[in-house]
C-alpha cells in the first residue's frame, strides 16, 4: 500500500481519536448522552491510538480509569510493533 495513503489514514484516525475524546468530555460536562467507551477503544484499535491517548491528557478525560491508562499505551505499543514488523521483516 502507498505510504501516503497509510499516512493519510493514520492522520485522519488520530484526528478522529482526538475529537471523540474532546466530544465525550464536553458531553460529560453538559450531562448529555455520552460516547460509549467501546467506541473510544475501537477508534484507537483502528489507528487512532495516538490521538485518543493525547486527548485523554489534553482534555483530562478518562485518566482515572485504569483500563484507559493501561489500554491506550498498550494499543499504541502493539501498533508500533506491527508497523516495525511490516516495515522491516
Amino acid at each position: 500500500m502507498e505510504p501516503i495513503v497509510v499516512g493519510g489514514y493514520l492522520l485522519l484516525m488520530n484526528i478522529v481519536g482526538l475529537y471523540v475524546m474532546y466530544s465525550d468530555k464536553r458531553r460529560a460536562i453538559k450531562h448529555r448522552f455520552r460516547i460509549p467507551e467501546r467506541t473510544l477503544f475501537i477508534v484507537s484499535l483502528f489507528g487512532g491510538s495516538i490521538g485518543t491517548w493525547a486527548g485523554m491528557y489534553l482534555f483530562r478525560h478518562k485518566t482515572k480509569h485504569w483500563y484507559f491508562v493501561v489500554g491506550m499505551p498498550l494499543i499504541l505499543l502493539c501498533q508500533c510493533a506491527g508497523a516495525v514488523y511490516y516495515l522491516f521483516l
